[in-house]
């Protein structure tokens, strides 16, 4: 195991296509897979059959919460006894799947994973074909293609392709694994400087990046959003480990034996970070913007009500009828897309074609596709431009570019 890649998390990984007959394998009730020699790679040799407890997931980009169940997997060699009676020298490694609400949505070409994690338990995930979150979990554990039926295994995760960045951290969010890494060196200074509670996310975030010095976005704007991003969020859990803890030993202290509390606690916290994040990436934008001089509206009003993040050169030019449409530019900004991305498309009818800043690495060429189709062009830090394909990174923008752009428009 070594800090800070795969190998925390996982000891071995292995991959494969679902084909016909095996989706219909795991609706049905027969539930074994045969063909599945390659697993001994990360579950070792059966002794009898070998009872792994599982967490079973079902991804899709339509949903926002994967399906999730609890079970067992069960690893044996159906020809152990036959070996060891009549001296039969074969095996036959079988893996059985059992019935649940996973294994009902499973259907031919989805992905299929089986992961070991540090502490003996098994991961397994199935993803639906051609979906970004299929893409993300094949770029996470280095696997660009998966050439032959059988389970296409690795079982080395410390290589420099392993380390776990900020794009791998999204990616582990989405399958249930919480990186844990933390700055408690921060810990007392945040305490003192935010009177032990959460502070407004603009504080948080001015914060983050006067922790990082000798760093501006006038040099690198795409590493430097990348990095202001992934520090606030290691401060973030450092600070909210401390908060959380303190409160649920206030409540165990208290006596508290209903629930309710405790749960209203862990909803809360949930949501706190996702709207956290959002706003993190914004904050970020906005001294990207201001040290390029570059001006600009947040969230200011257009049509029907309507809210997009940032307005360029300013919502008075936007509503100004005199003003050209050509100078204008719009950019909408999500940590992650997912299908939300449509939602940008009302926002501003002078501007036909907008601009989406993600930091979302390997969305499927169906979505990118479709946004170059509605006129959306997507925005990355060039950090995260080698999680897509060749043919895709050809049409990436990179933050640099952007502000370019917007500096441009702006001056003309």
């Amino acid at each position: 195991m070594k800090q800070g890649y795969l190998s925390q998390y996982f000891d071995g990984v292995a991959l494969k296509r679902l084909s016909v007959v095996e989706a219909d394998v795991i609706h049905s009730n027969q539930h074994e897979f045969n063909g599945v020699e390659g697993l001994r790679g990360i579950l070792g040799e059966p002794d009898g059959k070998v009872r792994f407890s599982a967490k079973f997931l079902y991804l899709t980009d339509q949903d926002d919460e994967p399906i999730v169940e609890d079970g067992f997997l069960t690893w044996y060699d159906a020809r152990q006894k036959a070996r060891l009676e009549r001296g039969i020298l074969r095996s036959e490694y079988r893996l059985y799947f059992p019935t649940n609400l996973v294994s009902q949505c499973a259907a031919a070409g989805d992905l299929l994973v089986i992961a070991k994690q540090a502490d003996n338990t098994l991961l397994a995930i199935v993803a639906e074909k051609d979906t970004t979150i299929e893409r993300q979990i094949m770029w996470l554990f280095g696997f660009s293609e998966l050439a032959h039926p059988g389970f296409s295994v690795k079982s080395e995760l410390e290589t420099e392709q392993d380390r776990i960045g900020f794009a791998a951290r999204v990616v582990l969010e989405q399958i249930g694994v919480e990186a844990e890494e933390e700055a408690p060196n921060y810990l007392d200074e945040m305490l003192q400087k935010f009177n032990g509670a959460f502070p407004k996310t603009i504080d948080f975030s001015a914060y983050a990046r006067s922790t990082i010095r000798d760093l501006s976005s006038c040099d690198d704007p795409d590493a430097a959003l990348v990095a202001w991003m992934e520090r606030e969020e290691i401060l973030f859990r450092t600070l909210e480990k401390h908060l959380l803890g303190e409160k649920l030993r206030s409540l165990t202290q208290a006596g508290v034996e209903d629930t309710e509390p405790f749960i209203k606690l862990v909803q809360s916290a949930l949501q706190r970070r996702k709207s956290r994040a959002g706003s993190a990436l914004e904050n970020h934008l906005e001294q990207i913007f201001t040290e390029h001089g570059i001006t600009y509206t947040r969230t200011g009003v257009t049509e029907n009500n309507l809210k997009p993040d940032f307005i360029f050169p300013g919502i008075g030019h936007y509503h100004d009828s005199t003003f050209p449409e050509t100078r204008l530019t719009m950019l909408a900004s999500k940590s992650t897309c997912k299908d939300r991305w449509r939602q940008i498309l009302n926002e501003a009818a002078r501007i036909p074609d907008k601009h989406l800043l993600t930091l979302e690495p390997s969305i499927s060429e169906n979505q990118t596709n479709e946004m170059k189709a509605e006129q959306v062009q997507l925005v990355l830090p060039r950090g995260l431009h080698p999680t897509y394909t060749s043919a895709q990174q050809a049409w990436l923008m990179g933050v640099n570019t952007f502000t370019e752009l917007a500096r441009q428009r702006q001056n003309a």
